[in-house]
């Protein structure tokens, strides 16, 4: 006996062949769609223009207060001090009464002359008074001391003399000229107004740097020895192309430094970029020169490729 295998119908050989041409299909078509996502994939990004704006390079220093001028008060006759009328730290006028002495002639003998002659009218008392006006710093000797003349009672720090002295690197000696007027800042926050008064004539042989003496207006005393900020400004211009910082990136050594410039709604192009003075958040933009309407990126551009895609946003 003969057995025959029957033949599959047509329409159930169609179906197969149908349904392994759309897998087939299907299949194929994966990669390409994910190729497509990586393609159009943009990156959110906030974008500026370029402004004109004051730009300064200024540098922070500390300036010293201090009295350029003591005066030494001395003893004008070898005796015993019988008055002191300052304590430290008093402030005392130009004129003011500050010692009596006694010489030891008169301690020794008394009021035998003047019992003998009353009219020869002998005390021994030498008065000492304050050449300058300003506030005793030193006070040396007390009531019952001996001294001879000559001898050093106390020292006044000359008010007239008071000011900042700020130490000034040589190779900055030529802002001097732009700086004549200045603003210190003391450690309180008060800010004082002053201006350079004269320069010292010698420099620091270690830090090579050289003393500038400040003036300043004061409505209350300033004690000695107080650091204050002064800002020198190194180079300023009152009108200058920038940007905010966060839209010029550089590499590692910061030799380089370039934006992420817009030549489309959706295209970043790196332009590469010459810097200049960097001041209060923003940096000048040497070169290349940018139009008014010209878009950078100012978030989201750390990272991008040139000509990568973005997606503006609003910040």
């Amino acid at each position: 006996m003969i057995i025959t295998q029957p033949y599959l119908p047509l329409n159930i050989l169609f179906a197969c062949l149908l349904a392994a041409t759309v897998c087939s299909c299907s299949g194929g078509a994966k990669p390409a769609t994910e190729e497509d996502a990586a393609a159009t994939a943009q990156t959110p990004v906030t974008v500026t223009t370029i402004n004109n704006s004051a730009l300064a390079d200024t540098i922070e220093l500390n300036a010293t207060s201090t009295f350029l001028q003591k005066n030494y008060v001395k003893a004008n006759a070898i005796g015993y001090i019988q008055k002191v009328n300052v304590q430290p730290g008093h402030y005392v006028e130009k004129g003011k009464l500050m010692f009596t002495i006694k010489t030891k002639e008169a301690q020794s003998i008394g009021n035998t002359i003047n019992v003998l002659d009353t009219t020869f009218k002998f005390s021994g008392i030498n008065s000492i008074r304050a050449s300058r006006s300003g506030f005793v710093t030193q006070l040396l000797h007390q009531a019952g001391d001996y001294v001879q003349d000559g001898d050093q009672l106390a020292i006044i720090s000359d008010r007239e003399s008071f000011a900042f002295v700020l130490q000034l690197p040589y190779e900055l000696r030529g802002v001097i000229a732009n700086n004549q007027n200045l603003t210190l800042t003391l450690p309180d926050g008060e800010k004082l107004n002053g201006h350079i008064a004269s320069l010292m004539p010698s420099v620091d042989s270690l830090s090579q740097t050289q003393g500038i003496v400040i003036k300043i207006n004061s409505t209350h005393p300033i004690p000695e020895n107080l650091v204050a900020k002064a800002l020198i400004v190194k180079t300023a211009k009152s009108s200058a192309p920038s940007l905010p910082k966060s839209a010029v990136l550089s590499n590692e050594t910061q030799n380089e430094f370039w934006v992420m410039k817009l030549i489309n709604d959706t295209t970043v192009v790196k332009t590469s970029v010459k810097t200049g003075i960097e001041s209060g958040g923003r940096v000048e933009i040497l070169s290349p020169k940018f139009n008014p309407g010209d878009r950078v990126a100012v978030t989201g551009n750390y990272g991008l490729a040139d000509t990568a895609k973005v997606k503006i946003v609003k910040p």
